[in-house]
């Protein structure tokens, strides 16, 4: 893990490297770190970068996400770019006295490079394609509630690796995007080229939809084929669809454009990390800043 983390590092600083002026004649650099991505982030993926509160109806649980991605640089035209993503996404309990203690918590870090194009004189009700490719490392963890008050892990049994065990992964996405305004549909990809636990699928699949409405609501959903987990073969064997429909309203006309309150319905493999072998299914009801 150390030597694939150690790549990234260095992957991520040869990009700021090649963004920076060729000549040292320029006073002004050609790194503009703007939350404008070239690529807009998708609605509906619970796995993006992104500022959310979301509590989970019917369960004393609430999902808090914190993280952006940022385009550290834009060539003039606007059809490329190189951009960085950071994000941390916890799950907490929620208990009296308005306390949250954490359970487990996702971090992860990255590059990424988009490409832009007009569609000129297509029969498409589309006008602009796009791609994202991204390279990034994630990790997870558990945190309050977990061992007893000697110190020891509890429940080690419900989990095929025991507990506590140790989960990283670097992986490549790609992403690809048609859209209009009002609407987009995408396709990615995911390939997981190194990962503990391990005897995991490499491969995983995703695609989307986003539609706008009037009164500034919109749908969306967004689709994955995960891995999922064999216990009596110990590795992942077959994939399991999961799904996170989202409804929502950005508060435009209350001046809060980068606002958006909304209900999610998710179904099929965990997003966290500590528990990604694990299916669930809820429902959450809360708030969304874009930045």
């Amino acid at each position: 893990m150390q030597k694939s983390t150690s790549l990234l590092t260095a992957a991520m600083f040869g990009a700021l490297c090649a963004t920076a002026p060729l000549s040292t004649a320029s006073a002004e650099s050609a790194i503009k770190p703007t939350f404008d991505t070239l690529f807009e982030p998708l609605v509906a993926d619970p796995m993006e970068p992104r500022i959310a509160v979301m509590p989970m109806l019917g369960k004393k649980k609430l999902q808090l996400d914190i993280g952006t991605s940022a385009d550290l640089y834009q060539n003039d035209s606007k059809t490329f770019a190189v951009g960085i993503d950071f994000a941390t996404w916890s799950l907490l309990n929620r208990t009296s006295n308005f306390k949250f203690p954490v359970d487990c918590i996702d971090y992860m870090f990255g590059i990424n490079t988009t490409f832009r194009q007009q569609i000129k004189d297509s029969a498409l009700p589309f006008d602009e394609a796009s791609v994202r490719v991204r390279l990034s490392h994630i990790s997870a963890h558990f945190e309050d509630g977990h061992t007893d008050d000697n110190g020891d892990w509890l429940h080690p049994e419900e989990s095929p690796f025991g507990i506590p065990f140790t989960y990283s992964r670097e992986f490549v996405n790609v992403t690809g995007a048609l859209s209009a305004p009002g609407r987009r549909v995408y396709l990615g990809y995911q390939y997981l080229y190194h990962t503990l636990p391990d005897k995991i699928s490499p491969s995983s699949f995703q695609a989307g939809v986003e539609i706008g409405l009037p009164a500034n609501a919109y749908v969306a959903a967004d689709f994955k084929l995960l891995p999922k987990w064999d216990w009596n073969e110990g590795k992942t064997d077959g994939y399991r669809g999961t799904w996170n429909l989202q409804a929502g309203m950005r508060l435009t006309s209350i001046g809060l454009k980068n606002v958006r309150v909304a209900a999610n319905y998710f179904s099929g493999m965990s997003r966290h990390g500590m528990y990604f072998y694990k299916p669930e299914s809820f429902t959450t009801l809360g708030m969304i800043v874009d930045l």
